[in-house]
């Protein structure tokens, strides 16, 4: 059994202006849709992972057609294009475009939606984010510097700490990512005298060289699962 997975996801940091048409011609009407718009970083206050917005003016794309367009950004946000995980913090605005009669449909709409926000997320600076847990560790007081030059080792930030009757309490907030035999290493280093309880905290951005890391592993496994 290989180590857990982490549920890594990513986000665009730069905003990106599109003016995408999609034309297929094919043995019926064919297909026709033209967007333009931007999509761009959504702050950090909102609390939405996605959000569209629609300035389109005078019918210039019809009605009927906007909901394909917000569907097939959506599609699109299934897998990023760093290590195929969920895009997340993204806004959409749509500000203009063109339609035929015969040719443009709902799924044409969504196919050119989805490719605009495939090909433009490549050109968005995109950073991978990870899940920090919060962490409460209980050790006897003799033990805390070790426990805490640990912690700041696995990329930990230390919070508050204080002891009481002999007993250090340490608060840290952790990368999910360097915890998963972290059991195991509190009881060696403490003989087996130290507990600690961990929940999920937030998702923050993963720095660059580990984000280097994670991206090229995930290349690795994609290739080994195409070699079957």
């Amino acid at each position: 059994i290989g180590q857990p997975k982490v549920a890594y996801k990513e986000t665009p940091q730069k905003t990106v202006e599109f003016n995408y048409k999609h034309k297929k011609q094919t043995g019926g009407s064919g297909q026709y849709a033209h967007v333009v718009g931007k999509i761009f970083p959504l702050p950090d206050e909102n609390p939405k992972n996605y959000e569209f917005f629609n300035k389109i003016t005078q019918g210039k794309i019809p009605g009927q057609f906007i909901p394909a367009i917000d569907f097939g950004f959506q599609r699109a946000l299934v897998k990023g294009p760093l290590c195929e995980c969920e895009v997340v913090k993204v806004g959409a605005e749509i500000v203009d475009g063109s339609y035929h009669d015969v040719a443009s449909s709902e799924r044409a709409f969504e196919t050119c939606a989805w490719h605009i926000m495939r090909d433009n997320l490549q050109l968005a600076d995109m950073c991978l984010l990870e899940p920090i847990m919060k962490l409460e560790i209980e050790v006897p007081e003799e033990y805390q510097g070790p426990v805490t030059g640990h912690l700041s080792s696995k990329r930990g930030v230390i919070g508050q700490t204080g002891t009481n009757l002999g007993v250090a309490v340490i608060n840290a907030e952790v990368p999910l990512a360097n915890m998963f035999d972290y059991a195991n290493e509190l009881r060696s280093m403490t003989q087996g005298k130290g507990g600690f309880s961990m929940e999920f905290h937030s998702y923050q951005k993963v720095p660059k060289n580990i984000q280097a890391e994670v991206v090229e592993r995930s290349r690795k496994e994609k290739a080994e699962k195409a070699k079957g």
